[in-house]
């Protein structure tokens, strides 16, 4: 599932439903896929988002350092895991927009 946010002041954002479900349950919200936020709603999950970002980043120093790949058997690099918080860094883009033009947040599959 692909899940994409919308909002009238931020270009449209997709991400992959299973971290787009985690990272709304870190803003407060229940997770529901359709689901909206009204504007006055939107600081407040701001700010439960990035205080979940930064208690992640305090809990797993090491997933905030830069990996260098390891090699598999057949020559192909290993994939390196994308960090919750480089993940979460659209969304919280496009949620500062919307808080700073007081404009509604909605997400659809």
């Amino acid at each position: 599932m692909i899940v994409t946010f919308k909002t009238k002041a931020h270009a449209d954002i997709m991400m992959f439903g299973d971290i787009a479900v985690k990272l709304l349950k870190l803003m407060g919200h229940s997770g529901t896929v359709p689901s909206a936020m009204v504007a006055e709603d939107v600081p407040a999950a701001l700010a439960s988002l990035k205080k979940a970002i930064e208690a992640h980043k305090t809990a797993n120093p090491q997933s905030a350092k830069p990996v260098k790949p390891a090699k598999k058997d057949d020559d192909e690099p290993e994939e390196i895991p994308v960090d919750l918080a480089q993940r979460a860094l659209p969304l919280i883009q496009l949620l500062e927009a919307a808080a700073a033009a007081k404009a509604d947040v909605m997400w659809d599959q």
